[in-house]
Protein backbone atom coordinates (compact mmCIF):
# COMPACT_ATOMS: atom_id res chain seq x y z
CA UNK A 1 0.00 0.00 0.00
CA UNK A 2 1.09 3.06 -1.35
CA UNK A 3 2.24 5.71 1.84
CA UNK A 4 0.75 9.21 1.47
CA UNK A 5 3.03 11.82 1.02
CA UNK A 6 2.34 14.59 3.76
CA UNK A 7 4.12 17.98 2.68
CA UNK A 8 6.55 18.81 5.98
CA UNK A 9 5.04 22.45 6.82
CA UNK A 10 8.10 24.98 7.32
CA UNK A 11 8.95 26.29 10.60
CA UNK A 12 8.97 30.22 11.14
CA UNK A 13 12.81 30.71 10.49
CA UNK A 14 12.35 28.72 7.30
CA UNK A 15 10.04 31.20 5.59
CA UNK A 16 11.15 33.92 3.67
CA UNK A 17 9.66 36.79 4.54
CA UNK A 18 9.43 39.04 1.33
CA UNK A 19 9.21 43.18 1.20
CA UNK A 20 6.13 42.93 -0.35
CA UNK A 21 4.61 41.04 1.84
CA UNK A 22 6.30 42.78 4.51
CA UNK A 23 5.00 45.96 3.32
CA UNK A 24 1.32 44.87 2.84
CA UNK A 25 0.94 43.75 6.28
CA UNK A 26 2.43 46.72 7.90
CA UNK A 27 -0.40 48.82 10.22
CA UNK A 28 -3.14 45.12 10.09
CA UNK A 29 -5.90 44.90 12.38
CA UNK A 30 -7.44 42.49 14.26
CA UNK A 31 -10.63 41.27 15.71
CA UNK A 32 -12.07 40.32 19.20
CA UNK A 33 -14.68 39.55 20.62
CA UNK A 34 -15.51 40.06 25.09
CA UNK A 35 -15.30 36.51 25.47
CA UNK A 36 -12.44 35.54 23.14
CA UNK A 37 -10.37 38.28 24.88
CA UNK A 38 -10.68 37.33 28.32
CA UNK A 39 -9.04 34.19 27.29
CA UNK A 40 -5.96 36.12 26.55
CA UNK A 41 -3.99 37.24 29.48
CA UNK A 42 -1.77 39.55 28.16
CA UNK A 43 -2.68 41.18 24.51
CA UNK A 44 1.13 42.79 24.85
CA UNK A 45 2.48 39.33 24.27
CA UNK A 46 0.79 38.82 20.89
CA UNK A 47 0.27 42.44 19.00
CA UNK A 48 2.64 44.96 18.04
CA UNK A 49 1.78 48.21 20.36
CA UNK A 50 -0.76 50.37 17.93
CA UNK A 51 -2.49 47.79 16.38
CA UNK A 52 -6.39 48.47 15.42
CA UNK A 53 -8.42 45.89 17.39
CA UNK A 54 -11.90 45.88 16.50
CA UNK A 55 -14.80 45.04 19.22
CA UNK A 56 -16.90 42.72 17.81
CA UNK A 57 -20.84 43.53 19.17
CA UNK A 58 -22.64 39.98 18.86
CA UNK A 59 -26.29 40.05 19.66
CA UNK A 60 -26.56 39.48 23.26
CA UNK A 61 -23.27 40.98 24.92
CA UNK A 62 -23.75 43.75 26.78
CA UNK A 63 -22.40 47.20 26.34
CA UNK A 64 -20.72 46.86 30.18
CA UNK A 65 -18.57 43.96 28.66
CA UNK A 66 -17.93 45.63 25.72
CA UNK A 67 -16.53 48.84 27.02
CA UNK A 68 -14.28 46.86 29.75
CA UNK A 69 -12.53 45.28 26.69
CA UNK A 70 -11.90 48.36 24.89
CA UNK A 71 -11.12 50.27 28.72
CA UNK A 72 -8.65 47.31 28.51
CA UNK A 73 -7.11 47.10 25.00
CA UNK A 74 -6.75 50.71 25.20
CA UNK A 75 -4.69 51.38 28.49
CA UNK A 76 -2.57 47.94 26.93
CA UNK A 77 -1.77 50.60 24.33
CA UNK A 78 -4.16 49.46 21.42
CA UNK A 79 -6.49 51.69 19.15
CA UNK A 80 -10.19 50.29 19.64
CA UNK A 81 -12.43 49.98 17.18
CA UNK A 82 -15.99 48.72 18.74
CA UNK A 83 -18.13 47.14 16.17
CA UNK A 84 -21.91 49.40 16.37
CA UNK A 85 -24.25 47.35 14.84
CA UNK A 86 -27.34 49.07 13.90
CA UNK A 87 -29.95 46.32 14.34
CA UNK A 88 -29.32 45.54 17.57
CA UNK A 89 -28.97 49.49 18.65
CA UNK A 90 -32.74 50.44 19.99
CA UNK A 91 -32.84 54.10 19.57
CA UNK A 92 -30.71 57.55 19.57
CA UNK A 93 -30.31 57.55 23.20
CA UNK A 94 -28.90 54.30 23.45
CA UNK A 95 -26.77 54.88 20.19
CA UNK A 96 -25.71 58.40 22.33
CA UNK A 97 -25.37 56.03 25.53
CA UNK A 98 -22.95 54.05 23.68
CA UNK A 99 -20.59 56.13 22.50
CA UNK A 100 -20.57 58.32 25.90
CA UNK A 101 -19.61 55.06 27.74
CA UNK A 102 -16.69 54.23 25.11
CA UNK A 103 -15.01 57.48 25.04
CA UNK A 104 -15.40 58.42 28.63
CA UNK A 105 -13.91 54.91 30.05
CA UNK A 106 -11.71 53.73 27.11
CA UNK A 107 -11.39 57.11 24.85
CA UNK A 108 -12.58 55.48 22.08
CA UNK A 109 -12.41 57.51 18.96
CA UNK A 110 -13.18 54.96 16.14
CA UNK A 111 -16.09 52.93 15.11
CA UNK A 112 -16.91 50.17 12.45
CA UNK A 113 -20.73 50.86 11.73
CA UNK A 114 -22.79 47.75 9.95
CA UNK A 115 -26.40 46.78 9.90
CA UNK A 116 -25.47 43.52 11.93
CA UNK A 117 -26.69 40.03 11.42
CA UNK A 118 -29.59 40.26 13.34
CA UNK A 119 -32.70 39.37 10.75
CA UNK A 120 -35.50 41.85 12.82
CA UNK A 121 -33.88 45.21 13.85
CA UNK A 122 -34.64 45.79 17.80
CA UNK A 123 -35.88 49.42 17.70
CA UNK A 124 -35.87 52.49 14.97
CA UNK A 125 -32.08 51.69 12.69
CA UNK A 126 -31.38 48.53 10.04
CA UNK A 127 -28.08 50.03 8.41
CA UNK A 128 -25.01 51.45 8.95
CA UNK A 129 -26.14 54.53 6.51
CA UNK A 130 -29.25 55.35 9.36
CA UNK A 131 -26.25 55.47 12.33
CA UNK A 132 -24.13 57.80 10.43
CA UNK A 133 -27.09 60.16 8.99
CA UNK A 134 -27.98 60.70 12.51
CA UNK A 135 -24.79 62.56 13.02
CA UNK A 136 -24.04 61.03 16.66
CA UNK A 137 -20.70 60.22 15.99
CA UNK A 138 -19.63 63.67 13.85
CA UNK A 139 -21.36 65.66 17.18
CA UNK A 140 -19.24 63.31 19.34
CA UNK A 141 -15.90 64.06 16.94
CA UNK A 142 -15.45 60.79 16.13
CA UNK A 143 -11.99 61.16 14.18
CA UNK A 144 -12.43 57.63 12.10
CA UNK A 145 -15.53 55.46 10.77
CA UNK A 146 -15.41 52.59 9.23
CA UNK A 147 -18.58 50.44 6.86
CA UNK A 148 -18.71 47.34 6.03
CA UNK A 149 -17.94 46.17 2.58
CA UNK A 150 -18.47 42.48 0.59
CA UNK A 151 -15.82 41.68 -2.11
CA UNK A 152 -18.86 38.76 -3.05
CA UNK A 153 -21.79 40.46 -2.49
CA UNK A 154 -23.99 40.03 0.54
CA UNK A 155 -27.48 38.03 -0.21
CA UNK A 156 -28.74 39.92 3.28
CA UNK A 157 -28.52 42.99 1.13
CA UNK A 158 -28.79 41.23 -2.53
CA UNK A 159 -30.93 38.38 -2.00
CA UNK A 160 -31.15 37.54 -5.55
CA UNK A 161 -27.17 37.47 -5.69
CA UNK A 162 -26.22 40.48 -7.52
CA UNK A 163 -23.86 43.53 -5.98
CA UNK A 164 -27.23 46.27 -7.11
CA UNK A 165 -28.18 47.20 -3.17
CA UNK A 166 -24.70 46.83 -1.80
CA UNK A 167 -22.96 49.08 -4.91
CA UNK A 168 -25.86 51.78 -4.27
CA UNK A 169 -24.99 51.68 -0.74
CA UNK A 170 -21.37 52.13 -1.46
CA UNK A 171 -22.12 55.08 -3.32
CA UNK A 172 -23.77 56.41 -0.44
CA UNK A 173 -20.92 55.83 2.12
CA UNK A 174 -18.89 57.43 -0.56
CA UNK A 175 -20.80 61.28 -0.78
CA UNK A 176 -21.03 60.73 2.86
CA UNK A 177 -17.35 60.51 3.06
CA UNK A 178 -17.29 63.62 1.39
CA UNK A 179 -19.42 65.86 4.40
CA UNK A 180 -17.26 64.19 7.29
CA UNK A 181 -14.15 65.24 9.07
CA UNK A 182 -13.26 61.31 9.83
CA UNK A 183 -11.44 59.56 7.99
CA UNK A 184 -12.97 56.88 6.59
CA UNK A 185 -12.78 53.71 5.11
CA UNK A 186 -14.18 49.57 3.93
CA UNK A 187 -14.11 47.00 6.31
CA UNK A 188 -14.89 44.13 4.38
CA UNK A 189 -16.02 40.22 5.14
CA UNK A 190 -13.15 37.97 4.81
CA UNK A 191 -12.37 36.10 1.29
CA UNK A 192 -10.20 33.30 -0.13
CA UNK A 193 -9.53 33.96 -3.43
CA UNK A 194 -7.37 36.93 -4.82
CA UNK A 195 -8.32 37.24 -8.05
CA UNK A 196 -12.16 38.38 -7.29
CA UNK A 197 -10.99 40.64 -4.62
CA UNK A 198 -8.89 42.58 -7.25
CA UNK A 199 -11.35 42.86 -9.89
CA UNK A 200 -13.86 43.74 -6.92
CA UNK A 201 -11.26 46.52 -5.69
CA UNK A 202 -10.69 47.49 -9.42
CA UNK A 203 -14.14 48.13 -10.00
CA UNK A 204 -14.77 49.97 -6.84
CA UNK A 205 -12.11 52.28 -8.04
CA UNK A 206 -13.65 52.65 -11.77
CA UNK A 207 -16.60 53.54 -10.28
CA UNK A 208 -15.33 56.37 -8.46
CA UNK A 209 -15.46 55.02 -5.08
CA UNK A 210 -12.20 55.96 -3.25
CA UNK A 211 -12.70 55.00 -0.10
CA UNK A 212 -9.37 52.97 1.30
CA UNK A 213 -10.57 49.05 1.54
CA UNK A 214 -9.16 47.08 4.99
CA UNK A 215 -9.38 43.23 3.36
CA UNK A 216 -11.05 40.95 5.40
CA UNK A 217 -9.03 37.90 5.58
CA UNK A 218 -9.03 34.49 7.31
CA UNK A 219 -6.50 34.16 9.70
CA UNK A 220 -4.80 30.48 10.69
CA UNK A 221 -7.81 27.81 11.17
CA UNK A 222 -8.90 24.26 10.66
CA UNK A 223 -10.37 23.86 7.47
CA UNK A 224 -13.98 22.17 8.78
CA UNK A 225 -13.88 25.60 11.19
CA UNK A 226 -13.34 28.13 8.02
CA UNK A 227 -15.77 26.06 6.21
CA UNK A 228 -18.64 26.44 8.63
CA UNK A 229 -17.69 30.50 9.04
CA UNK A 230 -17.70 30.71 5.37
CA UNK A 231 -20.95 29.11 4.87
CA UNK A 232 -22.87 30.92 8.27
CA UNK A 233 -21.17 34.28 7.00
CA UNK A 234 -22.53 34.19 3.38
CA UNK A 235 -18.73 33.99 1.72
CA UNK A 236 -19.57 32.92 -1.90
CA UNK A 237 -17.61 32.20 -5.01
CA UNK A 238 -14.15 31.93 -3.18
CA UNK A 239 -15.68 29.42 -0.68
CA UNK A 240 -14.33 26.88 -3.75
CA UNK A 241 -10.86 27.50 -2.65
CA UNK A 242 -11.73 25.47 1.05
CA UNK A 243 -13.73 22.86 -0.82
CA UNK A 244 -10.83 22.70 -3.49
CA UNK A 245 -8.51 22.05 -0.69
CA UNK A 246 -10.95 19.70 0.82
CA UNK A 247 -10.77 17.51 -1.98
CA UNK A 248 -6.80 17.38 -1.56
CA UNK A 249 -5.91 14.64 0.72
CA UNK A 250 -2.63 16.30 1.49
CA UNK A 251 -3.69 19.11 2.66
CA UNK A 252 -6.85 18.12 4.40
CA UNK A 253 -5.59 17.50 7.98
CA UNK A 254 -3.37 20.27 7.89
CA UNK A 255 -4.28 23.82 8.99
CA UNK A 256 -5.39 26.45 6.43
CA UNK A 257 -3.01 29.54 6.51
CA UNK A 258 -3.70 32.91 3.88
CA UNK A 259 -0.43 32.74 2.77
CA UNK A 260 -1.39 32.56 -0.99
CA UNK A 261 -4.21 34.98 -0.78
CA UNK A 262 -2.39 37.44 0.90
CA UNK A 263 1.39 36.84 -1.34
CA UNK A 264 -1.02 37.61 -4.09
CA UNK A 265 -2.66 40.46 -2.94
CA UNK A 266 1.19 41.96 -1.60
CA UNK A 267 2.43 41.48 -5.30
CA UNK A 268 -0.16 42.88 -6.68
CA UNK A 269 0.10 45.73 -4.21
CA UNK A 270 3.82 45.77 -4.65
CA UNK A 271 3.51 46.34 -8.36
CA UNK A 272 0.26 48.60 -8.30
CA UNK A 273 0.75 50.85 -5.64
CA UNK A 274 -2.27 52.94 -6.25
CA UNK A 275 -4.59 50.21 -5.45
CA UNK A 276 -6.84 50.45 -3.23
CA UNK A 277 -6.56 48.08 -0.37
CA UNK A 278 -4.39 49.52 1.67
CA UNK A 279 -4.46 47.61 4.84
CA UNK A 280 -5.37 44.10 6.36
CA UNK A 281 -7.74 43.24 8.96
CA UNK A 282 -8.08 39.99 9.97
CA UNK A 283 -10.74 37.28 11.42
CA UNK A 284 -8.87 35.45 13.97
CA UNK A 285 -11.16 32.01 13.35
CA UNK A 286 -8.58 29.77 14.65
CA UNK A 287 -7.96 31.77 18.12
CA UNK A 288 -6.06 35.40 18.55
CA UNK A 289 -2.96 33.44 19.64
CA UNK A 290 -2.72 31.38 15.96
CA UNK A 291 -3.72 34.40 14.29
CA UNK A 292 -1.23 37.06 15.84
CA UNK A 293 1.70 34.41 15.70
CA UNK A 294 1.28 33.80 12.27
CA UNK A 295 0.81 37.43 11.24
CA UNK A 296 4.83 38.31 13.28
CA UNK A 297 6.07 34.97 11.37
CA UNK A 298 5.19 36.12 8.25
CA UNK A 299 5.78 39.72 8.12
CA UNK A 300 3.63 41.59 10.29
CA UNK A 301 5.53 43.61 13.20
CA UNK A 302 6.98 42.42 15.76
CA UNK A 303 6.76 42.34 19.28
CA UNK A 304 8.29 42.81 22.32
CA UNK A 305 6.86 40.11 25.40
CA UNK A 306 5.47 42.31 27.87
CA UNK A 307 7.92 40.83 30.71
CA UNK A 308 10.53 42.83 28.78
CA UNK A 309 8.46 46.03 28.51
CA UNK A 310 9.17 48.83 30.60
Amino acid sequence: MALLNFKRRETPSERVVTPEMEAFLKGYSIEVMPRTAEKVENFRDLLPTGTRVYIAHIEGTPIEDMVATAKRLAADGYPVMPHFPARIIKDQATLEDWIARYQGEAGVEQALLLAGGVEKPHGDYHSSMQLLESGAFDRAGFKRLHVAGHPEGNKDIDPDGSMKNVEEALRWKQKFSETTDAEMALATQFAFDAGPIIKWADDLAAAGITLPVHIGIAGPAKLQTLIKFAIACGVGPSLKVLQKRAMDVSKLLLPYEPTDVLSQLAAHKAANPDFNITNVHFFPLGGIKTNATWAIDNGGASTVPASQQG
